[in-house]
C-alpha cells in the first residue's frame, strides 16, 4: 500500500537504459543530446563564466538533483492528497575542483562534491511532520539522490578512434 491508498500497490522499480550523446563544441563547451530534445549546452569553466547562459557540469548535476527531488515530493503529495501551493528547493554544494592540466597518470587528490545541502521550501496543506515525511520519502526514492550518495559502478571505455587523414600532396610537376 502506498501512502494510505489501498487502491495502489507498491511496484518494484523498473530498470531502463537512458542515453545521452555528448559532442565537443569547441573550447570546453559540450552539446548534450537526449532523445529528440534540443541540445543541452554545458560548459566547464575556470573563473568568471564566458557564457552566463550555459551551466557547468556540476551545476547541471545540482539541477538534476533538484528537479528529481521536486518532482517526487510533488507526486507523493498528490498521491497523499496534500495540496501543494508552492514548492522551491535551494541547493548548494561544496565542490573541490580539479586542475585540468595535470599530466596523465598523475593521481588527483579529492575532487568533486564534498557536501550537498538542499533546503525544501514548501507551502502545503499538511503538518510539518507530514511534509518532512514527504521529503524523506523523495530522497529515499530519488534515482539522482541515490546516484550521488551511494556508490555506483562507472565504466568509461575508449570507443571509436580515428587519426586525422593525411592531406594528399599534389603530384610533382614535370
Amino acid at each position: 500500500m502506498i501512502a494510505d491508498r489501498p487502491d495502489l500497490e507498491a511496484v518494484p522499480p523498473a530498470q531502463e537504459t537512458l542515453r545521452c550523446r555528448t559532442v565537443a563544441a569547441g573550447g570546453f563547451k559540450q552539446l548534450n543530446y537526449v532523445r529528440d530534445l534540443p541540445p543541452l549546452p554545458v560548459e566547464e569553466r575556470f573563473g568568471p563564466p564566458a557564457d552566463a547562459l550555459v551551466a557547468t557540469p556540476s551545476e547541471t548535476l545540482l539541477a538534476a538533483l533538484g528537479s528529481c527531488l521536486s518532482a517526487r515530493i510533488h507526486a507523493n503529495a498528490a498521491l497523499s492528497n496534500i495540496v501543494v501551493h508552492s514548492l522551491e528547493l535551494d541547493l548548494e554544494v561544496d565542490v573541490v575542483t580539479s586542475p585540468m592540466w595535470d599530466p596523465p597518470g598523475h593521481a588527483p587528490g579529492p575532487v568533486g562534491f564534498e557536501a550537498v545541502r538542499v533546503a525544501v521550501n514548501m507551502h502545503a496543506d499538511a503538518s510539518p511532520e507530514a511534509l518532512r515525511a514527504l521529503v524523506a520519502h523523495a530522497v529515499l526514492w530519488s534515482p539522482v539522490a541515490n546516484t550521488i550518495h551511494d556508490p555506483v559502478h562507472l565504466d568509461v571505455v575508449l570507443g571509436q578512434t580515428a587519426r586525422p587523414r593525411a592531406v594528399a600532396s599534389a603530384p610533382p610537376e614535370r
